[in-house]
Parts: C-alpha cells; structure tokens; sequence
C-alpha cells in the first residue's frame, strides 16, 4: 500500500508563494522585518556589547557637602561632646584634630607648610641632623633640642635600620655625603628624606632645629587640610587661640597659591582620637554652653 501524502490544497500553494515573494521584495529593499528576539531586538537592531559604552566623565573638583542644613557647634559645645567619648583616657594621650575642607580643583597644586603653634602638642618631637659631628653646626642643633647629630654614624644607623627620630635636617655641606650613602631609598618612602625642596637641607641647622621643636606639619590631602590643634587637657581658651593661628597660616597659604589655582575654605571640623568630628560655626561659645572652667577640668 502507498504512503499516504498530506493533501495541500490549491489555495494553501498560492498563500505560501505569496509569502515568499513578498519576504524576498522586503530583503532586496533592505527594509527591516518586524520580526524581534525575546530580548525585544529586532532582527537589523545591533546588539548592545557591539555599541561603544559611554565614558562617565570624571569630577575635576572634590565633591562638597551643602552646610545649610548640617547641624554646627560652638567651639566650646564640640569640646564638651568630644570630651564624653573620651571619658576615663589620660588628658595628654588623646589629641585635638582639626580639619579645613577645602574647595579646590583635582590634581592641583597642594598646601603644605610647618606651624608653630601658640601652644605646642608634640613636644616629643625626635630630629635628627645630618652635619659634620664636630662642627659649630653639631653643637648649635644640641643645644636646640636635636636627638641624633653627625654623619657617619647617623648613616649606618639609618641603614641598619635604627631610625629613631620623627623629622630629619641636613646641612648643605653634609647633602652630598647624604645623597652617596644611598638613604634615598630607606627615608623616602616614610617621609623623612632631607630636601632642599622641603626646606629640609639648610644651612642654619640650630635655628631649623628650634622651629621644629614644639612645631607642626600640615599637608593638603584629597582638599583636606589635618592638624593636631591641641591636647585634651587644654583649656578652651587654648584651644581658640591655636586654632585662630593655625586658620590665619592656611589663609595666607591659599593667598600665595592664588594666582595658580583658586581655594577657598569650605568647612571646619573638630574632632580627637576616639571622637567623631563636630563642624565648627565659627562661635566660640553658645547661651546653652557650659563654663569653660568647667571644660578646662578633664
């Protein structure tokens, strides 16, 4: 018996031929079908991976916050808050730190500079002076406070690794020495190299010495400008008068900076070892604020 064949009617044939002329007319007139994937793509449509990304464009200056409606404290109300979290801490362990955000471009110049403050925070500062061992200069930077004095024997320390000082000064007849010894690759990295640049290689050591002694260092870090202000045990009035020198010497180094990039202070934050930072009105005191005898007592 013969396989069965399906009958196809008349009509069925035609419709089909139809179809196919037509679909074929669309292709030669390179018009797009309606036909879509389950992605919702149509059939001309390219695929997203072969479209080129676009690029977000990356801020030129530090995102600021807007103080309008962040609460703000008096200076003597941040430090009666900042004292409660470091209830039963020994007065002189716990520092007072300050903050100035600043607005600035990216990738421009920075602030850095050295301040002796009014009343000093680090007193236990550690130099060490790079210059010859029997020299003027070596009694001058003793007699000014200098922990490690000499050449030779300051180099094999520093390469045995016995570096024992916080801050490093080198007389300009000692920066030869200094550079063929090869320290550059040991105090490089943690900040301790003498510059010329940083006005670390000078040539009154007695007198560097002296301005390093009770004195501090500030930086510009991401639009930020750091500051030990003070010890916990420092009385308001203290705390005021080094805060006031301090914001007078970033003033005048943002004036120098002026004619090649614009800063401008944008917010002030006080805060200590274990405290979180409190913004700064600018007040000294509020109505609501407590003596500051009382907040000289810790």
């Amino acid at each position: 018996m013969p396989p069965l064949v399906p009958r196809v009617s008349l009509q069925h044939f035609r419709t089909s031929i139809q179809l196919n002329a037509h679909l074929l007319a669309l292709r030669n007139a390179n018009v797009r079908t309606s036909v879509r994937y389950a992605s919702g793509k149509s059939i001309g449509d390219k695929r997203e991976r072969d479209q080129p990304k676009k690029k977000r464009k990356s801020r030129t200056v530090f995102k600021q916050y807007d103080l309008k409606n962040a609460e703000q404290f008096s200076l003597c109300d941040a430090m009666r808050y900042i004292q409660a979290f470091e209830v039963g801490r020994p007065p002189n362990s716990p520092k007072y730190d300050l903050a100035v955000r600043l607005r600035t471009i990216k990738n421009g110049p920075t602030v850095r500079n050295r301040l002796r403050l009014p009343h000093a925070v680090n007193t236990s500062l550690r130099i060490c002076v790079i210059c010859p061992p029997d020299s003027k200069h070596a009694e001058a930077a003793k007699n000014a406070g200098a922990s490690l004095v000499g050449e030779e024997t300051v180099f094999d320390a520093i390469k045995d690794g016995r570096i024992d000082f916080d801050r490093c000064i080198c007389h300009q007849d000692s920066a030869q020495k200094m550079n063929k010894a090869g320290l550059g690759r040991i105090l490089g990295p943690r900040g301790l190299m003498p510059s010329a640049k940083f006005g670390t290689v000078v040539k009154d050591v007695g007198a560097s010495v002296k301005g390093l002694v009770g004195g501090s260092e500030y930086r510009e870090r991401n639009g930020v400008l750091r500051l030990a202000i003070g010890q916990l045990g420092f009385t308001p009035e203290e705390i005021q008068t080094n805060i006031k020198a301090f914001m007078s010497e970033v003033k005048k180094d943002i004036t120098l900076l002026s004619d090649r990039v614009n800063k401008e202070i944008h917010e002030v934050v006080l805060s200590s070892t274990n405290a979180p930072g409190f913004t700064l009105n600018g007040e000294f005191r509020s109505p609501n604020s407590p003596p500051t005898r009382d907040l000289s007592v810790f």
